[in-house]
């Protein structure tokens, strides 16, 4: 389970590899808190081509995130997802909330 965090010019870009599932989200969530209000970003960036797998722990997770982004001052939205997440992130509601984008070159 690694993340990778790159921040450009006000773009927080967060890469996951692998799983986001109740095993990994309080990890994952005390980092990206950590991340966000250090670099405070206009924008951040879920970067999820390397994400195999999600659970409801994940949309939890990124809801999390999302409303601490925008209590900054920011916006979210979530890239390069597999289908199998998409439908996740669709059937939860999630993409009503936070948009999703396709094949999208970031960090």
């Amino acid at each position: 389970m690694n993340i990778k965090f790159d921040e450009v010019d006000k773009l927080l870009c967060i890469q996951i590899t692998e799983e986001i599932d109740h095993h990994t989200t309080e990890k994952l969530r005390r980092k990206m808190d950590y991340e966000i209000t250090r670099f405070m970003p206009r924008e951040v960036v879920f970067d999820f081509s390397k994400v195999s797998f999600m659970d409801s722990a994940g949309i939890g997770l990124l809801i999390g995130r999302y409303k601490l982004a925008k209590l900054l001052g920011g916006t979210t939205k979530i890239v390069n997802s597999s289908r199998a997440v998409k439908k996740m992130l669709e059937m939860s509601g999630v993409v009503r909330i936070i948009p999703v984008e396709e094949d999208e070159k970031v960090g």
